[in-house]
């Protein structure tokens, strides 16, 4: 018996059953195999953990449709982000705070929110928590937290091969935003549609703000970061817009999708060598701790994402504050031990140099 994970208040243990090889996209690997009953019935769910059974359809891969609107819109963005660049100098400090506190607060939408807390329940929330999440979540408008859930569970149950949103044996540029540019490939709306997001269903907060996405993202994502700087201290309204809510918003969007390209190909993989994932601190440090992340696909319920606690990991610090605030509890921890002995058993030896 092997202590797979601990909370931060009590200790779990989940059995190692047995060994055999397992497939992940091109790459075969040896790995001891969970007892997942044990593991999915102290956070309830499994939806998350590589599917190994899967394998991709044999055959030509279905033909790519571009899906223009995206792409306008999505260039459009990136030209107004660049737009934004250009009025920095002109723009008022205060200006620039604001938007370094929206960007901050979107961040946490995605990290402490849509990742963390619903698609990996790594921790557990209270409401006032989980209220403040999703607007911080409406600021980022990267989809509602249903979808984003549904897509990022996929992605890791079914990573690097067509069942994957933005798999990265795609290249690049598909794993970074080019996923979003084309319909999405048969076996990913097929796998998605038959997890298990019950658990997400019953969160009455996640319902809601699916219900009123749209607007909701009108509101938080441009409205409000553009009114508070022309309003509370008369900046100019084109640099209200274009730095706060365009520039703000861009960046945010490619700090997420760097965890997703980046980072499943520039980086170590102390913990295992056979998946794609890597350890990327550059990625952490925009991202706002989500760049360890060969760590993350190797334990993905670890409410850190990373064996180093605060280390480039804004997001862990703030759900360790929630905690001793009483917002938040029962933090997944994966134990010392455990983290050791995965890195002697598949790991690529680069943590013996630190």
């Amino acid at each position: 018996l092997s202590k797979e994970f601990s909370s931060a208040s009590s200790t779990n243990t989940v059995s190692t059953i047995t060994s055999r090889v397992t497939r992940n996209g091109d790459a075969v690997m040896e790995k001891d195999l969970l007892n997942h009953e044990d593991l999915a019935g102290d956070r309830g769910m499994i939806d998350d953990i590589f599917d190994e059974t899967y394998r991709e359809k044999e055959g030509p891969k279905p033909p790519m449709r571009y899906v223009w609107r995206n792409i306008i819109l999505m260039s459009l963005l990136h030209l107004g982000g660049i737009f934004g660049l250009t009025l920095i100098p002109s723009a008022k400090i205060q200006t620039l705070a604001w938007a370094v506190l929206c960007f901050l607060v979107s961040a946490l939408g995605i990290t402490a929110g849509s990742h963390r807390l619903w698609s990996h329940r790594s921790y557990k929330a209270t409401l006032p928590l989980r209220i403040f999440l999703t607007i911080a979540n409406s600021v980022a408008f990267q989809n509602d937290i249903y979808e984003w859930v549904r897509d990022h569970r996929v992605h890791h149950k079914f990573s690097e091969t067509d069942a994957d949103p933005h798999n990265a044996m795609r290249g690049f540029f598909f794993s970074h935003i080019g996923w979003l540019l084309v319909r999405k490939h048969p076996d990913v709306i097929e796998k998605g549609q038959k997890l298990d997001l019950s658990d997400i269903k019953a969160d009455k907060v996640v319902m809601f703000q699916r219900r009123y996405y749209k607007p909701s993202v009108v509101l938080l994502c441009f409205t409000v970061p553009t009114v508070v700087p022309w309003y509370f201290w008369d900046e100019s309204i084109i640099i209200s817009f274009f730095i706060p809510a365009i520039l703000r918003y861009t960046i945010g969007l490619n700090a997420t999708w760097l965890v997703n390209s980046a980072a499943h190909m520039f980086g170590n993989r102390p913990y295992d060598q056979h998946i794609n994932p890597r350890e990327n601190p550059l990625v952490s440090l925009g991202a706002l701790g989500e760049g360890f992340h060969n760590y993350h696909h190797t334990f993905p319920y670890d409410y850190s994402t990373s064996e180093f606690g605060w280390r480039f990991n804004l997001t862990t610090a703030f759900i360790d504050l929630m905690c001793l605030l009483g917002l938040a509890s029962d933090r997944k921890k994966v134990s010392k031990e455990v983290i050791l002995a995965r890195k002697m058993r598949t790991g690529d030896g680069s943590h013996k140099s630190g």
